[in-house]
């Protein structure tokens, strides 16, 4: 906020309103969901198949969130961002079976926050172990390490088994035979968990993500880390440390990463690594690349919109992922045109001539008062 120097009123700064626009978005989704969800207004209910969608709509939001500062903020390619949301989903899913094992914990709430945090925290140490050799790399270079590295966390946690003895904790490389009651099994995932995930918690990580992610880009460390990517020559000339700034960027994206995969996790009764592979990460990036590189208004649309899209086509049995693969082609071509944007521009120079207009007009009235 800062003050006109003309009216003497006090005037909103640009990303000011467009931070606000962003989370009015959310929270009305969040509110017509909730409508949906009590079936309070007639004819106005939401179906079984989209309330199931509701958790992972919430995780593809914060995923693609995180993932575009890593790749709009910072300008870094990174193919290995389900690494990080497997890594969060089976500490997630540990901790909260160790909650109930060693201490009884019946409160889903307490427990699906403490998964929630452990899992940021244990994404975020893989995020700072991959990220001291891995940001030395540059370009397609840095986009293969991070694939790689993405797989290497999936085929490790197909090694791992996890166990439980009261509040005893029992870890296994390779070796099924642990005292107590298995929790994560190897290959076959982690079985039998607590579904304790709720759409109110989703909502609650989504503000959590647009908080953070939308205060680091307008700090002076979002401006470092925008200097960096615009120019690292520049930057680095002007006193600027890249590896920092580059390594907060690339962290701060995997705890948040991690903090969406507990919640994805602890949504199943069944979890497996095979939910975390190599595709998983092009669909985040789809979400981050059609909503507009450095857009995260747009990454948070384009999430909803593509993990909602799937489920509306299904009427079209076998073609629907045919039709899915055409809108998007012809979202792409469509927001790549210099036609549109020459009438989005167009349209947003005649609404902003209308405020300007209707200001003057209310100005001349209180005067005339």
């Amino acid at each position: 906020m800062r003050k006109c120097e003309v009216t003497g009123k006090m005037k909103m700064s640009k990303k000011l309103r467009s931070n606000l626009i962003t989370y009015g978005i959310v929270i009305a989704a969040f509110l017509l969901c909730q409508l949906a969800l009590s079936g309070s207004i007639e004819g106005f209910k939401m179906s079984r198949s989209l309330k199931g969608q509701l958790v992972p709509i919430c995780v593809y939001i914060v995923m693609a969130v995180s993932l575009n500062l890593t790749v709009g903020i910072s300008g870094e390619l990174s193919l290995g961002h389900a690494g990080f949301m497997s890594v969060g989903a089976f500490s997630g899913i540990v901790m909260s079976s160790w909650l109930v094992s060693a201490f009884q914990m019946e409160n889903e709430t307490l427990r699906l926050i403490l998964a929630m945090l452990t899992g940021g925290a244990f994404a975020g140490l893989a995020g700072v172990l991959i990220g001291i050799p891995v940001l030395r790399l540059r370009g397609d270079y840095l986009a293969i390490v991070t694939l790689a590295f993405g797989e290497i966390i999936r085929n490790v946690l197909n090694c791992l088994y996890f166990s439980l003895d009261g509040a005893n904790l029992y870890i296994g490389f390779n070796n099924p035979n642990l005292p107590g009651k298995v929790i994560v099994n190897g290959p076959m995932g982690a079985t039998g968990v607590s579904k304790i995930a709720t759409f109110g918690m989703g909502f609650a990580l989504i503000l959590f993500t647009l908080f953070v992610v939308l205060n680091l880009i307008n700090s002076r460390s979002g401006r470092a880390i925008m200097a960096i990517r615009d120019n690292r020559i520049a930057a680095e000339s002007m006193g600027i440390n890249v590896t920092k700034y580059k390594m907060m960027a690339f962290v701060t994206s995997a705890v948040l990463a991690g903090m969406a995969g507990a919640l994805y996790g602890l949504n199943f009764s069944t979890v497996t690594a095979s939910k975390f592979r190599f595709d998983t990460s092009i669909l985040v990036l789809v979400f981050v690349v059609l909503g507009g590189i450095g857009n995260i208004r747009g990454s948070v649309i384009a999430a909803t919109v593509l993990t909602i899209l799937p489920e509306v086509l299904r009427a079209f049995s076998d073609y629907r992922m045919l039709v899915y693969a055409i809108v998007l082609i012809v979202v792409m071509l469509a927001t790549n045109s210099p036609l549109l944007f020459n009438l989005m521009e167009k349209c947003r120079t005649a609404a902003a001539r209308f405020t300007r207009g209707h200001a003057k007009a209310q100005g001349k009235e209180g005067d005339a008062a």
